[in-house]
């Protein structure tokens, strides 16, 4: 069921305690179709970010513009606090929501994410030369992407990701550029509320000693590697990256 409240296209179904999905760079909100599953035990909200899917503008992209959309959506959805999931760019745009709205926070669960990319390092952690080529040739992005993205590049995982992978060109050089802005060195020691770190054991995108450094950071949190898949794990190994959210939420919600 899509619904729309000031121009946020999200998708709202299930029941129980908030749980927020927040996708990637040049993904949508149908990619979390694998999740849909905890509509079982959850009330499911998973946003476009805006410049993505139907969410429409290319005004204002940047990480902190992501979170207040979401910060606002929910606000309005009369939702006080919610278990946060964000992969990749989502991840930093979880980390934010934390920073501008801590009690809005129930616990955060970071996936194949990073916290800060010193300049020199920027172009090994994410190849913005490459990125940039992919935005640049219309007719190329989202093979390529599927190839840096994946550890498998045949059948239904990597035809899901052709699916769900739809970046605009002006909007994606932007994220990338919010991305390589982050620094959330200060504000990790800072998180209190029960905090999931995933990583993936072939990632070429955002390799999982980011993730790494990120628990050492965050004392209290859990760190998991997901094996067997490149940045997207929710698509690759759907099952292993879905017990490992559940393990953490029911350990961390009201839920039985």
């Amino acid at each position: 069921m899509i619904i729309r409240y000031s121009e946020i296209p999200y998708l709202r179904f299930g029941k129980g305690e908030p749980l927020v999905f927040i996708h990637g760079l040049g993904e949508v909100k149908e990619g979390w179709n694998n999740q849909f599953e905890f509509a079982d035990q959850y009330d499911l909200i998973i946003p476009d970010l805006r410049g993505h899917g139907e969410h429409i503008t290319t005004e204002k992209i940047s990480i902190p513009h992501f979170a207040r959309d979401i910060i606002y959506l929910l606000k309005k959805l009369q939702i006080e606090s919610a278990h946060i999931c964000g992969l990749s760019m989502g991840g930093m745009v979880a980390q934010e929501i934390y920073r501008q709205a801590p009690q809005m926070c129930l616990s955060l669960m970071l996936v194949s994410t990073f916290h800060f990319v010193p300049k020199p390092l920027a172009k090994l952690i994410i190849n913005y030369r490459r990125v940039q080529s992919l935005s640049n040739n219309p007719s190329l992005p989202k093979e390529t992407a599927a190839r840096i993205s994946l550890n498998s590049w045949k059948g239904k995982v990597y035809e899901d990701f052709l699916k769900f992978y739809k970046p605009n060109h002006e909007v994606f050089l932007k994220s990338v550029k919010a991305c390589l802005e982050v620094n959330n060195l200060k504000l990790l020691p800072k998180i209190k509320v029960p905090t999931l770190i995933m990583g993936s054991q072939y990632d070429s995108v955002i390799p999982v000693w980011m993730q790494l450094l990120m628990h050492k950071k965050i004392r209290h949190s859990e760190f998991v590697i997901i094996r067997n898949t490149g940045h997207i794990a929710k698509l690759e190994q759907k099952d292993a990256f879905n017990r490992v959210l559940r393990n953490f939420l029911k350990k961390h919600s009201k839920v039985s």
